[in-house]
C-alpha cells in the first residue's frame, strides 16, 4: 500500500513524484486506457492537473520544487488512483482531447473517442479532406454523446453549425450540460433525451457522429477494475459488441440530407461488419492509436 504521508514528507520535486509514482503504479498493476495510455502518462496527468500545471509536457517542471500542501495533494491523489482502481479522470474530474478540457465524472464514460482524435487530423477542411468547407456544413448530430465532448469539438470544427446531442442516459445529459455551459455553446448545442435516432425524429443532418456502445458483452463481463466505474450501459453493445451500430446504419438515411455523411467509431468489429454488409463502401479512417476503428459512409452509399 503506498505510504503517502512518507512520500509527501520525503519528496521535494515533480520529479520526484513522477518517480515514486511510477513505481507504486508498476507494484500496483493499475490498468490504464482512460485518456492516457501508459504510467507515465497517467502520472504526468496526476502531478499536473493537481498542481494546476499546464498537462500537455512535464519535462518543464520536473525540477520544480513543491510547498508542503503541494506535496500533500500529490501523495494523496497518487494513493487514491491505486486505492480506488479510479480512472485518473474521476479523481480529477477532467479529461483533455488535444488540450481541448471537460468535466467528468462517473455519470459518462471518460472521453477517449478516435473520433476526437481525427478532427485534429485535417478530416475536415482541405481538397483532400471529407468536408472541404466545414463552413458550409450547417447541421450536426452526435449520437450517445456521453459527456458532449464530440458535440462540442464538432461545434468548434463546424463554425456555422447548430449541433444536435443525443443521449439515452439522463444523468450523462447532465454532465454534458455542464460542458456545454462550460464551453458557451448553449445557443448552438441541443441536448436531447432519447433512444438514438428516435429522438430526432423527422430531423435531418449534415453529418451524423457517434461513438456508440460497442463493446461485446463477454469482453464487458471481463474488464479490468478500472473500467467498472464507467457506466456500462455506455459499453455494452451485445453479443458481438454491434447492435447499435447496425441500428444506426439501418436509420441513417433517413437522417442524412444528400451529400451527408455518417462518421461512426465501432472498435474492433471492423471484420465482422465488412462481412455483414458487402455491400456498403465503408471508408475506414486510422489514427495515431488505432486501425479501422472508425469509419465513414455517405447517404448516397447507405442508399446503394
Amino acid at each position: 500500500m503506498p505510504d503517502a504521508a512518507a512520500a509527501a514528507s520525503q519528496l521535494e520535486t515533480v520529479r520526484d513524484f513522477l518517480r515514486w509514482a511510477l513505481s507504486e503504479f508498476r507494484a500496483a498493476r493499475i490498468v490504464h486506457g482512460h485518456g492516457t495510455s501508459s504510467a507515465i502518462d497517467e502520472a504526468a496527468f496526476l502531478i499536473l492537473e493537481t498542481l494546476q500545471l499546464p498537462v500537455d509536457d512535464i519535462n518543464p517542471w520536473l525540477d520544480a520544487r513543491l510547498l508542503e500542501s503541494e506535496r500533500g495533494k500529490v501523495a494523496t491523489i497518487i494513493r487514491e488512483r491505486i486505492i480506488s482502481r479510479k480512472p485518473a479522470a474521476y479523481l480529477l474530474k477532467r479529461a483533455y482531447i488535444h488540450g481541448v478540457p471537460f468535466y467528468v465524472d462517473e455519470r459518462v464514460i471518460v472521453p477517449r473517442s478516435f473520433i476526437g482524435e481525427l478532427m485534429f487530423s485535417g478530416l475536415f477542411g482541405g481538397e483532400t479532406s471529407l468536408i472541404e468547407d466545414p463552413s458550409q456544413i450547417t447541421t450536426v448530430l452526435d449520437l450517445c454523446t456521453g459527456s458532449g465532448c464530440l458535440a462540442i469539438l464538432a461545434a468548434g470544427q463546424f463554425p456555422n453549425a447548430e449541433v444536435d446531442a443525443v443521449d439515452l442516459s439522463e444523468p450523462a445529459l447532465e454532465v454534458a450540460r455542464i460542458n456545454v455551459e462550460e464551453h458557451d455553446l448553449v445557443n448552438r448545442i441541443n441536448l436531447l433525451h432519447g433512444d438514438l435516432l428516435d429522438a430526432v425524429e423527422g430531423q435531418t443532418y449534415d453529418i451524423i457522429l457517434s461513438n456508440p456502445p460497442y463493446v461485446a458483452e463477454a469482453e464487458v463481463e471481463a474488464f479490468p477494475e478500472e473500467y467498472g466505474h464507467e457506466p456500462v450501459m455506455a459499453h455494452l453493445g451485445g453479443d458481438d459488441g454491434l447492435d447499435v451500430v447496425r441500428r444506426i446504419l439501418a436509420e441513417a438515411t433517413e437522417h442524412l440530407n444528400p451529400g451527408g455523411g455518417l462518421l461512426c467509431e465501432i472498435g474492433t468489429g471492423r471484420d465482422i461488419l465488412v462481412a455483414e454488409y458487402p455491400h456498403l463502401d465503408f471508408l475506414w479512417l486510422d489514427t495515431e492509436e488505432s486501425q479501422g476503428e472508425v469509419f465513414w459512409i455517405t447517404r448516397e452509399q447507405l442508399l446503394g
